[in-house]
């Protein structure tokens, strides 16, 4: 086979048999030291006759995307897929940092159209209508990763830096959260869902992951953040929809 190029920050590295690539903190990829950072996190590696990339963590799990954005499977521990396409995009989370780099190869065996999407193993998720304030929200977290023209890495804002930005209180950040993961975890999209073991943290990374790879949003809607200091508050209820004037009946529900 022949070999593949991960980039990343600018950066080159050439895989080959049949030792292939490691990724992680202490690895032939050395991506950060950051103590979140497995050691040995992801392995590109040879076998029957293709390159795949497989997650030899135990806990980080890693977006992986085609060019468009169209096609996107959620890499957990133990799990591995083919390297199918021209170019991959990998999305990750460690601790407060979003790290991602890019995999070239040079064959693609599946292309991103609705005649392959189904018969290709990754997920295809339709895409998902936002309100003003839904997009809002999700600009504002994923500003850091977006404004890294080269990519490599970006932080993710803490709730209550991300509401100020906004010039919303933390209630309506929260608020705003659970609504719009609710939102995608409807629509199909893994690891949102609220509960036990399940921190804010890692919802927004999740989120952000999704969002970046998926092409949800973009740097063209960075433009909108110039707004959020000189627009009405966040409406009650965290919907996005207007508030009802006071003549409006009580009764009225508002779908979210």
């Amino acid at each position: 086979m022949k070999p593949l190029r991960v980039e990343y920050v600018g950066e080159w590295y050439e895989v080959t048999e049949p030792d292939g690539l490691s990724i992680g903190r202490e690895s032939d990829l050395i991506i950060d030291e950051n103590p979140f950072l497995h050691r040995r996190f992801l392995q590109i590696y040879p076998e029957h006759g293709l390159w795949w990339l497989g997650n030899t963590g135990n806990l980080l799990t890693a977006t992986v995307t085609d060019p468009s954005g169209q096609i996107q499977a959620w890499l957990a521990p133990g799990a591995r897929l083919p390297i199918v396409f021209e170019r991959m995009h990998v999305l990750f989370s460690a601790g407060s940092t979003t790290y991602d780099f890019t995999i070239h190869g040079d064959k693609e065996y599946f292309a991103s159209s609705s005649s392959f999407m189904d018969r290709s193993g990754a997920t295809t998720i339709d895409p998902v209508p936002l309100t003003s304030s839904q997009r809002l929200f999700i600009v504002a977290l994923c500003e850091n990763v977006l404004r890294e023209h080269a990519g490599g890495r970006g932080q993710i804002p803490s709730s209550s830096a991300t509401a100020k930005r906004l010039g919303w209180t933390l209630t309506a950040f929260n608020r705003k959260l659970d609504n719009v993961c609710d939102k995608l975890d409807r629509a199909g999209v893994p690891g949102l869902r609220g509960g036990r073991g399940n921190l804010a943290v890692n919802r927004k990374a999740r989120l952000i992951e999704y969002s970046v790879s998926s092409r949800l949003v973009t740097v063209d809607d960075l433009p909108l953040l110039d707004k959020a200091g000189s627009t009405a508050d966040e409406p009650e209820g965290g919907h996005g929809y207007p508030s009802p004037s006071p003549r409006a009946t009580r009764s009225r529900k508002i779908d979210p």
